[in-house]
């Protein structure tokens, strides 16, 4: 099957009718841009095959996984914790991401992501959002430094790595405050990847050592050994809160890890002053963008709904937004300036 155009860069910075000023697609860092992604992407219902919804300009890929204790393998679904239900392929070959059976691990997932960014070296980066649904399961081999290692082995090079924005600085908060993400011209045909803890894990009262903490102290003891190129994945801070919302970790030393910031678009409108994040650079996702009121169709708004809604999420500092707007394929490319 033949493999739509990737979708360039250079064309898709929203014009002035739209936002007001105009950014230049090659020179303006990720964190001066508002992307658009689509929630639960790997669902059959969203899209047949997991390369459509790249084909269709998502700046956002959501992936549910969960530990499979038994097999000791990371399944993809939104509720079986014991077998895949997706639409990756375990393509081998651009050929092959639109055939085949479909519901694959993780790793098939991961592959189908890398083929189709090496077919489309130029597209825009893409944000991949890892929701842990039951956390890890380190005493079963399925923890942090497994996860990393699947992603290594199945993004390779792909990725843009905590390390790559540390540079030279202590830690990613100082990182951010300087601003030192690259540009997204630097960033074509790469992967940010973020992990959240998953709805089951946080509904779990029994659950004492949470994804966002888990990780967080693994990146932290890597940094601390000379290891953190090995770490593959950004730590984020699930949930908008007022103020600085990483005060919730006992662990004062964690904090400066977590430069992701993932929850509600309407409650960080109306809760939070999310001027905050833009000021610091930090990597905000705005979930849920058609609740913000007025709220519009989750699926099928308008397209001139839909790029007001885009718009005013980033004025108001998101770099990306999501829903389920699947079908919006003039919309979905958009790259939008920030604040």
């Amino acid at each position: 099957m033949k493999l739509l155009p990737a979708v360039s860069l250079a064309g898709v910075i929203v014009a002035a009718s739209l936002s007001g000023t105009v950014a230049n697609a090659d020179t303006a860092k990720v964190s001066h841009v508002t992307t658009i992604g689509v929630h639960n992407t790997y669902e059959t219902g969203a899209y047949d095959y997991l390369a459509r919804s790249l084909d269709a300009g998502t700046s956002l890929i959501e992936l549910d996984v969960w530990p499979n204790i038994i097999t000791r393998e990371w399944k993809v679904s939104h509720s079986n914790p014991l077998g895949n239900n997706n639409n990756c392929v375990a393509a081998s070959s651009p050929s092959q991401l639109y055939s085949g059976g479909r519901n694959k691990n993780l790793e098939h997932c991961l592959d189908d992501i890398r083929v189709w960014l090496g077919a489309h070296p130029d597209s825009k980066p893409v944000t991949l959002k890892l929701e842990m649904k039951t956390g890890f399961a380190d005493n079963r081999g399925l923890g942090p430094d497994e996860l990393d290692a699947s992603v290594r082995a199945h993004l390779g090079s792909a990725v843009f790595r905590p390390a790559d924005l540390l540079g030279g600085y202590a830690t990613l908060d100082e990182a951010a405050k300087a601003d030192n993400w690259p540009s997204l011209d630097a960033l074509r045909g790469k992967v940010i990847i973020e992990v959240i803890p998953g709805t089951v894990e946080e509904g779990n009262p029994t659950d004492t050592l949470k994804t966002d903490v888990e990780y967080a102290r693994y990146l932290r003891s890597l940094k601390d050994s000379g290891r953190v190129g090995e770490a593959q994945i950004f730590p984020a801070v699930h949930g908008a809160a007022p103020g600085d919302p990483r005060t919730k970790y006992a662990d004062t030393g964690l904090r400066p890890w977590f430069v992701v910031f993932d929850g509600d678009a309407n409650a960080f409108l109306t809760q939070t002053g999310p001027g905050w994040y833009d000021d610091n650079h930090y990597y905000v996702v705005m979930t849920d963008a058609h609740n913000v009121a007025p709220a519009i169709d989750s699926r099928a708004p308008s397209v001139e709904q839909a790029n007001a809604r885009a718009v005013l999420l980033a004025k108001n500092h998101a770099s990306v937004l999501t829903s389920d707007w699947t079908g919006l394929t003039t919309v979905l490319p958009q790259a939008l300036p920030r604040g």
